[in-house]
């Protein structure tokens, strides 16, 4: 169990908690070694023993450790330590996105798509090291206070394959691509289902499906309605809606194939809101086999059934909308077999209704042919004329040309080539983007093939390079303050600087100054890279022997520390027979041992002597003999006796010999006079010889009151 204040690794120091999960807590702790914050996950006790979960835990350390990217969270180290798992990852200052939303009930359309670009640049990343996270969804997505979006918690993920990838524990159900609600194939598409479901939310305030259990939720995944986002919010443009529905189609082969078309559709839709350039796949019949769960298979089976009756039916509807219906909501509860046949049934006639319907196109066709065969036969009779083949040839050409290459050029000599060539064809810049391979202003790509037959008039859509998107990090930061070295990487272009540093020791950069950076400074790196500053601790410690403190004052002591460059520590104070009052008595680390230039040294300084000579008290009064005693540290207790020869007041004897050694804080019991005893008056029937008659009795006399012991010792009057 951690506790606040405990150390992991012998260099993390748990400072707080922060945030907890279904199978790992998350704490906020110092790394020591390298003097910043990180966050640590670390396996809940409960699943510490489990093999599977271990497994899993590390599954995600190696998923994510390959991988580093501005938008994904950093993972810095990974260990075991008596039975507690952790993983040493970037601490982000900021909220997730779950939050984010829960603030604002709903984003800005450019704040979500900016939000969803940096999203997929990050899945961008993992799907090149065939990483797929499978578990996309507001809760793992952070946002930093300046704005910087990071991708976390790759807990599920696994490295796509070839094979089928399954799993009995898949992503949030709210966010699930159906192919996981199966638990079928994964693939790169799944994360995108995934994120545009979170899009929608963030348009929306909403997620698309809700349902009374997780497996009621699943089924309308695969089988449910999705409501286009423009009707919860009308302001969402066209294009946008067409994004979400493209990535949250059912059958993975119709979303985008990549994260890297995603966001080209995104840039478009920042430029072009209402453009009509979202490509949405024909419908087709190969989609991969999946492999149904055992959990809840049953309920899966009862509603997925009814969802196949109508699917058809309302595909083509669907398809002309932009986007595919695979099902409908129903109750599970009113679903029965007669239903189920009563489907059939009408699906029976829309398929003999279609089967007539291609019968007739056949006829048709087969018409057309015979057509076409005569009027071939009549022409080679002389019977028509169409022309000579030369005037044919002629008209066709005239409306259609064959496609050129513009790619390498700029749209400036590609405009010249088409006058030229006189192919009337018109260029049209659809974005900029940036190239390593192509300069500045020339065409990197076109919409149309090289040897493509089109018309005359076509519009050529390209997208233009901006140059390399690479910079050269400055070589003139060392022995710069952070500030100035920040400045100078931004005017550079740079756009992410990371706010945390490095530090190390340096034998010749002072304190505080920058020693370079990370990536080193000259290397060639994209302007989006992360640059983190490393900075000087100055020169490292060196060994020093403690010098030897005994019976030195606290000034001679501070002095001799300083010289050697130690520090002085903490100063107590202890009574001691041996050393004199106010000089050293002991140190808390031995006289000439080594240690390292700023250690702190801790000493014990003496109160003087515990042992003090019993004075002489007697015949004076008892208030000096409380001054003198308690002058020395020594308590007192007056007893009190009655004495004919010296005054109340009087100490006329002490318990304890003057001239005896005794300990500070010993009390000494002194005999004080309480003046001559009284005498005891005779009684009535005493004095009347016995009788009772007579005179009335004498009162007893009132006992002495108890002297104070400050009365200075005067007799009462």
């Amino acid at each position: 169990m951690l506790r606040i204040g405990m150390f992991l690794g012998n260099r993390y120091e748990i400072i707080s908690k922060i945030g907890s999960g279904g199978m790992s807590d998350v704490y906020k702790a110092k790394c020591h070694k390298l003097n910043r914050f990180v966050a640590i996950k670390v396996l809940k006790p409960e699943f510490a023993s489990d093999q599977s979960f271990v497994a899993k835990f590390r599954m995600e350390a190696q998923s994510a450790a390959c991988l580093s990217h501005p938008n994904i969270v950093n993972i810095y180290d990974v260990g075991e330590e008596n039975g507690i798992h952790y993983i040493v990852m970037e601490l982000i200052d900021g909220i997730t996105l779950k939050k984010y939303i829960e603030r604002k009930k709903k984003l800005e359309i450019r704040e979500s798509i900016e939000v969803t670009m940096q999203v997929a640049r990050g899945l961008e990343a993992a799907h090149r090291e065939h990483i797929i996270h499978r578990d996309i969804k507001p809760q793992n997505i952070m946002i930093s206070r300046e704005g910087k979006v990071k991708v976390t918690d790759f807990g599920i993920a696994r490295a796509a394959s070839s094979q089928t990838i399954s799993s009995n524990t898949m992503g949030s159900v709210h966010y699930i691509s159906p192919e996981q609600a199966r638990g079928g194939y994964c693939d790169e598409r799944s994360d995108i289902y995934s994120l545009g479901i979170t899009l929608y939310e963030m348009l929306t305030g909403r997620v698309p499906f809700e349902g009374d259990s997780t497996v009621a939720v699943a089924l309308l995944h695969i089988q449910g309605e999705m409501v286009p986002p423009r009707e919860y919010e009308p302001l969402i443009p066209v294009s946008l809606e067409k994004i979400i529905l493209k990535c949250t189609q059912k059958k993975p082969e119709r979303r985008y194939a990549s994260a890297t078309e995603l966001i080209e559709d995104l840039k478009k839709c920042l430029s072009m809101p209402n453009g009509d350039f979202v490509k949405m796949a024909p419908l087709t019949n190969d989609s991969p086999t999946m492999v149904f769960r055992d959990s809840d298979i049953e309920q899966i089976k009862k509603g997925a059934g009814r969802a196949d009756v109508e699917e058809e039916r309302r595909a083509e509807k669907a398809y002309q909308m932009g986007v595919e219906d695979e099902g409908g909501d129903y109750d599970d509860e009113d679903y029965d077999d007669e239903d189920y046949d009563d489907e059939f049934d009408e699906d029976d006639e829309s398929d003999s209704h279609f089967e007539k319907i291609v019968t007739y196109i056949m006829i048709g066709v087969a018409v057309l042919i015979v057509i076409i065969v005569a009027a071939i036969g009549l022409r080679a009779c002389g019977v028509f004329d169409f022309g000579s083949d030369n005037t044919t040839t002629e008209s066709s050409d005239s409306t259609k040309v064959t496609m050129v290459s513009f790619v390498g050029k700029t749209v400036e000599e590609a405009e010249k080539e088409i006058k030229e060539k006189n192919l009337n064809l018109t260029i049209r810049v659809s974005e900029y983007v940036s190239s390593e391979e192509f300069a500045k202003d020339q065409i990197v790509e076109q919409d149309y093939k090289e040897g493509e037959i089109v018309d005359r008039s076509t519009t050529v859509t390209v997208k233009v390079s901006t140059g390399s998107n690479k910079l050269v990090i400055p070589t003139d930061l060392e022995g710069k303050t952070e500030q100035e070295a920040r400045r100078a990487l931004r005017s550079a272009g740079f756009t992410n600087v990371a706010n945390t540093v490095q530090e190390q020791n340096h034998d010749t950069i002072a304190e505080n100054m920058v020693i370079g950076t990370s990536p080193a400074a000259g290397s060639s790196v994209d302007k989006e890279a992360e640059i983190t500053l490393i900075i000087s601790k100055g020169p490292a410690s060196r060994p020093v022997e403690v010098p030897n403190l005994y019976k030195m004052s606290e000034e001679s002591a501070r002095a001799a520390l300083e010289e050697k460059k130690l520090i002085l520590g903490s100063i107590e104070k202890e009574y001691s027979d041996d050393v004199e009052k106010g000089l050293v008595m002991s140190q808390s680390v031995d006289a000439n041992s080594t240690v390292e230039e700023g250690t702190t040294i801790n000493i014990t300084i003496s109160r003087g002597s515990m042992s003090v000579t019993v004075p002489d008290v007697r015949w004076g009064t008892l208030k000096e003999a409380k001054v003198a005693l308690n002058d020395l540290g020594l308590q007192i207790d007056p007893r009190y006796e009655y004495d004919d020869d010296n005054p109340k007041g009087t100490v006329i004897g002490q318990e304890t010999s003057p001239g005896d050694s005794v300990k500070k804080g010993t009390t000494i019991v002194v005999i004080v006079s309480d003046g001559p005893e009284p005498t005891q008056p005779t009684t009535t029937e005493e004095n009347n010889g016995g009788g009772n008659g007579g005179g009335d009795q004498q009162p007893e006399p009132e006992p002495n009151p108890e002297p104070d012991p400050n009365a200075g010792g005067e007799p009462a009057a």
